[in-house]
């Protein structure tokens, strides 16, 4: 069984735990030490390792800090030379290369977003639960079989941006950056489509826009694509 719970998930912030009962693990750290110490209650030191997508700060805030802690800090080299990142607690890991953290697989695969080596992160559990976590990318170019949960980032809806460059809410350049390296509510739609979910028992949408989003209106409509129950995290 994998438990997930958010700590944030927005453009100020990305931080999330999860946990096969035995391990628990950070998926990014894009909180101030401080206020992620608060928000896991201090649990820092009981952390198996955080693995961290990509050197944006919203991502990545309190990686130095945690490696600081005595916690291990997993990413990949382009992060980890972009952050200027050293230090025995840091690892570096590549796409579609596995490692064990714990008591879980990990296999990193490569994302697409403006980010010098961004990683997505298939988890699987020794008893065969796999957990697909996947934020700031335009798309994903691969497939997965046998998925139990999915955590992906649902950052906006085209016709929503178009209506906000429309009224001057958002630039036409920040649109674009939009599209060009964030996954977009039709774009998730697509992808689950074409992946299995026979297995799914949930489906976590994270990093929703403050203003290119809604939240019900995304969970709607991915329930209605999958079937499945559908979380937005909005912490």
């Amino acid at each position: 069984m994998i438990e997930i719970r958010a700590y944030a998930s927005s453009s100020g912030g990305n931080v999330y735990r999860v946990s096969d009962g035995v391990t628990p693990l950070l998926l990014d750290c894009g909180l101030p030490f401080a206020e992620l110490r608060k928000r896991l209650r201090f649990g820092v030191f009981h952390l198996g390792a955080c693995l961290v997508s990509h050197e944006h700060a919203d991502h990545s805030k309190a990686a130095r800090d945690l490696a600081k802690a005595g916690v291990d800090v997993y990413a990949s080299r382009g992060t980890m030379d972009a952050l200027g990142l050293s230090g025995h607690r840091l690892h570096v890991i590549e796409a579609r290369r596995q490692f064990q953290v714990g008591s879980w697989t990990v296999l990193p695969f490569d994302t697409v977003h403006d980010a010098a080596e961004p990683l997505g992160f298939l988890l699987a559990t020794r008893a065969g639960d796999k957990l697909l976590y996947a934020t700031d990318t335009a798309y994903l170019r691969y497939r997965f079989k046998r998925l139990t949960h999915i955590m992906v980032e649902c950052n906006y809806s085209l016709d929503i941006a178009r209506a906000n460059v429309q009224t001057g809410a958002l630039n036409v350049e920040v649109k674009n950056r939009l599209v060009r390296s964030h996954f977009s509510l039709e774009n998730v739609k697509e992808f689950l489509r074409a992946n299995d979910l026979s297995r799914v028992e949930e489906i976590w949408l994270l990093h929703l826009s403050d203003a290119n989003s809604d939240a019900e209106r995304f969970r709607r409509e991915i329930i209605e694509v999958t079937g499945k129950p559908v979380i937005v995290a909005e912490a």
